[in-house]
């Protein structure tokens, strides 16, 4: 399924996400995702998805984890009724 996915969206230009594919902590405070090696290799990009540390409860922070062409950075963002808001 994974790489039927993949080639559609290679062909159309369109993102697949898949939310369920979450990760956990293991010893040492690494993060290890969820779903074994098939969704490990399948997936060219992680991100990290969490609640902010400020003061404001409807911030958020997205953490690019791993990606083949962009450094590992983090963004600040809210969701409101317009959608997703920069911070």
């Amino acid at each position: 399924v994974m790489s039927k996915l993949t080639k559609l969206s290679e062909e159309f230009n369109y993102n697949v996400s898949d939310p369920g594919a979450t990760m956990t902590f293991v010893a040492g405070g690494a993060l290890k995702p969820i779903g074994g090696h098939i969704l490990s290799h399948s997936s060219a990009t992680r991100m990290f998805l969490r609640k902010g540390k400020r003061r404001r409860a409807e911030e958020r922070v997205a953490k690019l984890v791993d990606s083949p062409d962009r450094p590992e950075s983090e963004a600040s963002y809210k969701l409101d009724e317009g959608g997703w808001t920069d911070v």
